[in-house]
């Protein structure tokens, strides 16, 4: 059970806490009352009192002893017998029911209106008839001097049927195209239906006539209204011989006066939401009005709230129970709610018990946080001045602080922050600035750290955000930007990318490339979308797509090419960065050459005019080698390696690795391709074809030709014309 005080009217839930499933057994239950403080609390007044899924209306019988309920899924209606607070019955129907109405004083005859226009009749054994309308129906009204049901829905009509005679009547022909609700009076019998052009036409039963229009629309306007649309009436309800209440489906209720076309009260909900249900409280003149979302009790004269409940889903229906303070509410919920007000009425007969526990909750009341008090630390206090307090009755102990008058916190809090609206004021303004700034063009702010692949995560995300845009079903991948688990490569200096390093200036060529084609096949898949919409493909796109072949070609040779030439770059800066390590190992000898010649010419002077040694400084892992091999060895370091090892055959060297495992050499084999092979093969072929074709010409190298003559001898010997 949960207690709410809503303008000093205590409201009980008696429906609140948790339920229990039906398929345990009764031990387990009994074991979850034990442990469980929840259900122990709760208060199970009706046994089941709930749906499989959604209850969709409520009523009470005339004679109270019986709650009947329909809701889905599947399509049912059920009975509860107050008596025996427990379900009577329960009924499965072929559709959903829009509503029904109790014929009899008990649930002997009950009249169900379904969705797909069909009425159905039950007594009390069940299922009696079924008849059907012309349009689908949305309300009926029982006419009980005549028999009649009215029925109205989606038609200007509104259709009769005689119960006593079993067949239908002739219509009443209305003013408008739809009707949505209808209600008889109870005193005078006076028929009226709410349409959906905002009108109330009343009607005379006896005379089949039109006595009077009611313009609604235009009269539920006040002060403050935001117009959205016409509004139609959503709800009716009669009350005494002369006072009528309508709801609208923009949230307002008026009540009228049948004497006077103009409202004596228009009471807005505030929610623009539909009023769903109108219910009148004799006892105490006071009305019931609610939507989806809120029930509120007001006064039927000044319009003054009484009370409100706020139920956690939405409402679908609203029923009071007889001379009592107890109502029931179906919602978009298997429970269906119960509410008791003591302030509008005693508990029913059936659950007398209800007034006994509410007089001694008010007299044991449990010590609850009022919103008129407020918690604050110790560091609190002393921001606001107030630590000389402690101790006193102004502040109350409470775990690790205390709690103290809300009125007095403002008030201090004014006093030591008397600029506080000043900068509240300015917060506001602020926001509402960055809220108009939405709309211009945003400027990218890019991190401390990888602010380069910051920018290209950001351009891709772009991209790919017009690519989806331009699918009708896309939806864009979210960007590691966004995601909290690479945040720290953004903002940690050690997650830096060192663009100067040889890894990343040997893969970024490739990188570049690769990102670059993707972004042209992402280009060409929109292009090619976009064309695939308008027309059919044709000649002109495959040539598009041939050359798009060939530039991808060109661009593997541009990006094969920009990695041979960051290997160049690599490979020269460190041989410049060792020429510069020579010479600085080189200038470290002269000085110590230097030195050791000062020295000698002071602790021997005849010793002086000899020779010095130079030396060298080998670093570890070096090798020493002749001066005269340093020029081979770069030069054969600028040589490709099938050279190299060409040259190192021809000079007859071997090159062994002396190991600690023992020596080692090195062999290359260039294998050919099999084009290669059969291509030397068809000339070895060729050369010996020509060889057997070729004819000797020995015998001419005896005697003396043209070569013999004065520019030299070489020249044409072994040759002649033919």
């Amino acid at each position: 059970m949960q207690i709410s005080n809503v303008n000093d009217v205590k409201i009980y839930n008696l429906s609140y806490g948790k339920s229990l499933p039906e398929w345990l057994s009764d031990r387990k239950k009994r074991q979850l009352q034990k442990k469980d403080v929840d259900i122990q609390r709760r208060i199970e007044l009706i046994q089941d009192f709930e749906m499989p899924t959604v209850c969709t209306s409520i009523k009470v019988s005339r004679d109270g002893q019986f709650i009947l309920a329909a809701g889905t899924y599947k399509p049912r209606v059920r009975c509860y017998d107050t008596y025996q607070l427990s379900l009577k019955f329960e009924r499965c129907l072929d559709s959903d029911v829009v509503t029904f109405e109790i014929l009899s004083d008990d649930y002997s005859k009950i009249v169900f209106l379904h969705c797909d226009r069909y009425v159905e009749f039950h007594s009390q054994g069940g299922h009696y008839y079924k008849t059907r309308i012309p349009k689908f129906g949305r309300d009926f009204s029982y006419h009980y001097p005549s028999c009649d049901l009215y029925f109205v829905g989606a038609s200007s009509e509104v259709y009769r049927l005689n119960l006593e005679q079993g067949h239908f009547l002739n219509s009443l022909q209305t003013n408008a195209a739809e009707n949505n609700v209808c209600d008889i009076n109870p005193v005078h019998h006076l028929f009226a239906t709410g349409t959906s052009e905002g009108r109330v036409e009343c009607w005379d039963p006896r005379v089949r006539n039109q006595v009077g229009i009611l313009d609604c629309a235009l009269s539920s306007l006040t002060e403050g209204t935001e117009v959205q649309g016409l509004p139609s009436i959503s709800a009716l309800k009669f009350n005494g011989s002369l006072s009528m209440a309508v709801g609208t489906s923009t949230g307002q209720v008026l009540l009228y006066d049948l004497r006077s076309n103009q409202p004596l009260l228009v009471k807005d909900h505030f929610y623009n939401l539909p009023i769903k249900s109108l219910n009148f409280h004799h006892q105490m003149d006071l009305i019931m009005s609610a939507d989806s979302k809120i029930i509120k009790i007001w006064n039927k004269d000044t319009g003054k709230l009484f009370s409100s409940i706020q139920p956690q889903t939405d409402i679908n229906d609203v029923c009071m129970y007889p001379n009592s303070g107890m109502l029931f509410t179906a919602n978009e919920d298997p429970k269906m709610n119960t509410f008791y007000i003591p302030a509008l009425g005693p508990a029913p007969r059936w659950c007398s018990f209800l007034d006994s526990l509410t007089e001694e909750l008010e007299e044991t009341p449990e010590s609850t946080v009022y919103d008129d008090y407020k918690f604050v630390t110790r560091k609190d206090l002393e921001n606001l001045g107030l630590s000389h307090l402690v101790g006193s009755s102004l502040l109350r102990a409470y775990m690790h602080g205390f709690f103290m008058d809300i009125r007095l916190y403002h008030k201090v809090k004014t006093m030591a922050n008397p600029f506080a609206y000043e900068e509240y004021r300015k917060d506001k303004i602020r926001q509402k600035i960055e809220e108009s700034r939405t709309q211009r063009v945003q400027v990218k702010t890019l991190p401390k750290v990888n602010k380069n692949l910051a920018l290209k995560l950001m351009e891709e995300g772009d991209e790919e955000a017009k690519v989806a845009s331009r699918k009708k079903k896309g939806k864009a991948v979210p960007s590691i930007l966004g995601d909290d688990r690479f945040k720290v490569m953004f903002e940690n200096p050690d997650f830096q990318v060192d663009e100067q390093s040889e890894d990343f200036r040997l893969l970024n060529p490739i990188v570049s490339k690769v990102e670059q084609k993707r972004k042209k096949k992402l280009r060409l898949l929109a292009k090619h979308a976009a064309a695939a919409q308008q027309a059919a493909e044709d000649e002109e796109e495959l040539e598009g797509k041939a050359s798009s072949e060939e530039d991808s070609s060109d661009d593997d040779k541009s990006w094969v090419e920009e990695v041979r030439e960051q290997r160049r770059l690599i490979w020269q800066e460190g041989r410049d960065r060792r020429r510069q390590e020579r010479k600085e190992a080189d200038r470290n000898t002269v000085l110590l050459e230097e030195e050791q010649n000062e020295g000698g010419e002071t602790s021997n002077m005849a010793e002086s005019n000899k020779r010095q040694p130079q030396f060298y400084q080998l670093k570890a892992g070096e090798e020493f080698t002749s001066f005269n091999n340093m020029a081979r060895k770069q030069k054969m370091q600028k040589v490709s390696l099938e050279d190299r090892l060409k040259l190192e055959e021809n000079s007859g060297t071997n090159n062994m690795v002396d190991t600690a495992v023992g020596s080692k050499q090195l062999t290359f084999t260039l294998k050919k391709s099999e084009q290669q092979r059969k291509q030397q093969q068809a000339e070895r072929e060729h050369h010996q074809e020509r060889k057997k074709l070729r004819r000797s010409a020995g015998h001419l190298s005896s005697g003396r030709g043209r070569g013999w003559g004065g520019r030299g001898r070489g020249r044409g010997r072994g040759r002649g014309r033919y």
